[in-house]
């Protein structure tokens, strides 16, 4: 069985626009899914451009409101209808919520390995791409769980000095 990560979603007008979003709880793609497609039929035949109006209409309806997946769902459908309305308005959507904040922002780069030298060696790649911040998890040949063995954990620090030896 293949693994959803996540949810890109598509919201579609009859003008032929196409607003796209995402929607992602960790482990929960497919829950994420139908909470989306449970909002479906509030948004058919509406104005998408009322983003707003239609996020809290979605979220104040709900007899039980917030929790990650509704939020999930409800923030991924958001996206896509700012989406639809900057393509209607022929503006970024940036534009649309007051122009740009910043100049520049930082990103990270992804970095890891199952030993610690693949560990090193992806930290090292990362700064010569010039990242200045890396992205990394407590991970060895699978997701670490809530209790771990002291096996696991002295792996990680392993794997997580290595990486800081590499690039400081």
């Amino acid at each position: 069985m293949k693994s959803v990560r996540s949810l890109f979603l598509r919201i579609h007008t009859d003008e032929g626009l196409t607003g796209l979003g995402e929607a992602i709880v960790e482990g929960r793609a497919k829950t994420c899914a139908q909470a989306v497609a449970e909002l479906e039929p509030y948004l058919a035949g509406k104005d998408p451009t009322r983003v707003v109006h239609h996020w809290q209409a979605m979220y104040r309806h709900a007899f039980y409101r917030g929790g990650p997946i509704l939020t999930s769902a409800l923030s991924g459908v958001e996206q896509a209808l700012w989406d639809l309305t900057g393509k209607a308005s022929g503006l970024p959507v940036y534009k649309l919520l007051g122009g740009p904040l910043r100049d520049r922002i930082r990103v990270y780069g992804g970095a890891g390995g199952y030993t610690p030298e693949e560990a090193a060696k992806s930290a090292a790649a990362c700064v010569q791409k010039g990242y200045t911040a890396i992205k990394t998890g407590v991970y060895f040949q699978r997701p670490a769980r809530i209790i771990e063995s002291p096996a696991f954990v002295e792996q990680v620090v392993n794997i997580f000095a290595a990486m800081r030896e590499a690039v400081g």
